[in-house]
């Protein structure tokens, strides 16, 4: 949801010359099938990096591990078990390579402000650092910078943005369990239901659990 409203962001307002996928192992692998329907809808190009062997290496994630991905809402300790270790570093280094190789002046990132408490490279003190250390990385072959718009938004304003954009959010995908239908009770199903709400809009996606959010947001 968060990086396809980014790429018609970056489409209506910038020149998108790409988007970069990576299966790094995950359950919810079948996000990766909306991202490249997201570049065809654009017309770009979509990059899909398989970094699996190095997913593998990154134990102890219920994303990437058969661990129960927990339900209950973002802000919940229980939340941390989806933690990928360095994951945006990893793909970040990845997709600067790409953009310098390139020639491309900027590499956007949908982080925004509902992933800080559990995520820590989705933080402003992290995608900061990682543009000065990228800066030094290409010091003399390319400047490139992080585009961040969302790092200090809600997903809520994400939403707002999408649907002024007129994002068809029903070609996107959040649930980290990957099932057949978003299940609705994962902390990244009841983000976005609750962006929904309070962004005064209509979610047009299917969940298993519809009604579970309220419970989990105090609805």
């Amino acid at each position: 949801m968060d990086s396809v409203t980014l790429a018609h962001k970056m489409a209506q307002d910038h020149e998108l010359t790409g988007l970069i996928s990576f299966d790094y192992g995950q359950r919810h692998r079948k996000e990766l099938d909306y991202a490249r329907a997201c570049a065809d809808e654009l017309d770009t190009e979509h990059i899909l990096m398989d970094i699996a062997n190095i997913g593998r290496q990154l134990t102890g994630s219920a994303l990437t591990d058969d661990l129960d991905v927990p339900d209950g809402h973002y802000a919940e300790d229980t939340m941390k078990i989806t933690v990928v270790p360095n994951r945006n570093a990893i793909m970040l280094t990845i997709a600067y390579g790409i953009a310098a190789s390139r020639g491309a002046d900027a590499v956007a990132t949908a982080v925004h402000g509902g992933d800080h408490f559990i995520y820590p490279d989705c933080r402003p003190a992290f995608t900061s650092s990682f543009e000065t250390m990228q800066r030094h990385a290409l010091d003399g072959y390319a400047e490139i910078s992080l585009f961040t718009p969302y790092v200090h938004v809600s997903k809520a304003d994400i939403a707002s943005e999408g649907l002024r954009l007129g994002v068809d959010y029903r070609k996107t995908w959040s649930c980290y369990k990957g099932g057949e239908k978003h299940c609705g009770r994962c902390g990244t199903c009841v983000e976005r239901r609750e962006a929904f709400h309070l962004a005064g809009g209509i979610d047009p996606t299917e969940y298993t659990d519809a009604d579970f959010w309220k419970a989990a947001c105090n609805v």
